[in-house]
């Protein structure tokens, strides 16, 4: 597969500081899937175009664990090394990174500039709806040209193929032409080499913010992009262009995703909450501690902000499951230094967790027997003593909004007990005057006026 940048500005090498690529040097970059080369077929004052094309590792790729195909033989005999897909987005995330981030220290104020570009992709597989070419890019400002190819030269009987040789040009940034193609070449295609969680969505949410909620076809795209996964498309749709955005089609579903989807709006709205304190605390070096599968250590991990990011639990498991989602033996080296997974116990010292400006501790003590939270109180405010702390746990006066929850149980058979907010704030403010910190109480959730939201939390400053 093959993608080809051209500009006709003057000079036109300049192209070559932008993607940060010197025309003069023919370059190649290991990927997990093959090798990605990058090369100028010509580069000159008047014209200059530069290629990135994709060398699949075929075999690799049959017998690796991400078999998504119909059959056994789908694995051997399909399109996946020859069409650009989601291989090429990982590609241009990877070679072209910085140029994609809008990032040039030699040309800085062309990286802001509008210039003349044309890009073509061979080949895309077009597949699913009629003009599906115009009716993406054209909106984003691009004209376009499109050749089909036939299924075989020899054997036209057998009729058009759904490959085609895509042209676009438009007057762009380079970094806006990149992240359009980034997001855009999955969508035509609709399968993606690897799993498709909700960390999709930061990466969707990143790259198209600013473009796709204004999009005609930003259903469309959402839906492709998350491979049709109904959880997934609400979360992005609901964070692109609000909830009252999304259309029928997207939230629709069964009862019991429904309910599923209820219990991950709070989660998110959870996370969403803690993450925004942390920010505001202006805090660089964060620990999670009992960060279980890393949902929040992801979230931070999307913010440059934050410098230094531990994630600390007692069970093996969990951090082994974290460190697969986090992706941390395939994160780029600078990312990759920002994030520390540990295996350790809130009930003892650990120098480990001192140093720190913030720690957050989501929905945890609630799992802690209550004879045991005098030495997590110790660990925590009196030897680790971050300048920060959020710590969240439910609300059981909650619970009986709840029909499917019976009265006086628990959310979650592992836990220990559930407070009220009279509970909570008395336990918070006893710990605030006896460590010398000071605490706020936020409400996440629905705020019900007699029985408060779902969870509670506690954000506590030092004094």
């Amino acid at each position: 597969m093959l993608l080809t940048i051209s500009t006709n500005i003057r000079p036109a090498t300049e192209l070559g500081f932008l993607l940060h690529k010197h025309p003069d040097r023919y370059q190649i970059f290991n990927l997990s899937f093959g090798k990605a080369h990058v090369f100028y077929p010509q580069a000159n004052e008047e014209t200059c175009s530069a290629c990135l094309l994709l060398d699949i590792d075929a075999i690799a790729m049959a017998k690796g664990r991400s078999r998504e195909y119909g059959h056994l033989l789908s694995q051997y005999v399909n399109d996946r090394p020859y069409v650009a897909s989601s291989f090429m987005s990982v590609a241009i995330s990877k070679v072209f990174r910085s140029a994609m981030s809008g990032i040039c220290n030699d040309r800085t104020e062309l990286v802001e500039t509008e210039i003349p570009l044309t890009t073509r992709i061979d080949v895309l597989p077009v597949r699913g709806a009629e003009g599906l070419v115009n009716r993406l890019f054209e909106p984003l400002g691009y004209s376009v040209e499109s050749i089909p190819h036939q299924l075989d030269t020899e054997f036209e009987d057998w009729g058009a193929s759904p490959y085609c040789s895509v042209t676009i040009k438009g007057t762009k940034k380079l970094s806006e032409l990149l992240t359009h193609v980034y997001v855009l070449i999955p969508v035509f295609d609709n399968q993606k080499h690897y799993f498709v969680s909700d960390d999709e969505i930061e990466k969707l949410i990143s790259k198209s913010e600013d473009w796709l909620k204004n999009h005609p076809e930003k259903d469309f795209v959402i839906r492709r992009y998350l491979k049709n996964r109904p959880s997934l498309v609400r979360q992005a749709m609901a964070r692109l262009v609000g909830d009252e955005g999304a259309s029928a089609e997207t939230v629709s579903g069964d009862r019991n995703e429904e309910q599923l989807e209820k219990t991950m709006s709070l989660n998110d709205q959870r996370l969403g909450a803690v993450v925004a304190v942390l920010k505001a605390s202006g805090a660089r070096q964060v620990i999670d501690l009992g960060c279980g599968e890393g949902k929040l250590l992801r979230k931070l991990l999307s913010d440059w902000q934050f410098e230094r990011i531990v994630g600390m639990d007692v069970s093996i498991r969990s951090l082994e499951i974290a460190s697969k989602r986090l992706k941390l033996e395939r994160l780029p080296p600078k990312q990759a230094e920002r994030v520390e997974l540990i295996h350790g116990s809130l009930m003892y010292r650990d120098r480990r967790f001192e140093g720190f400006d913030a720690a957050a501790v989501v929905e945890v003590i609630e799992h802690l027997d209550p004879p045991r939270l005098a030495a997590f109180e110790r660990v925590l405010f009196q030897y680790a003593k971050p300048k920060t702390i959020v710590l969240t746990t439910p609300n059981c006066e909650y619970n009986v909004k709840w029909e499917s929850l019976p009265a006086g149980q628990f959310r979650h058979s592992d836990h220990r007990f559930e407070w009220t907010r009279e509970e909570f704030q008395a336990w918070a403010n006893r710990i605030a005057s006896e460590y010398s910190y000071k605490v706020r109480f936020l409400p996440i959730g629905d705020d019900d006026p007699i029985v408060g939201s779902p969870t509670q939390m506690g954000v506590f400053e030092r004094e």
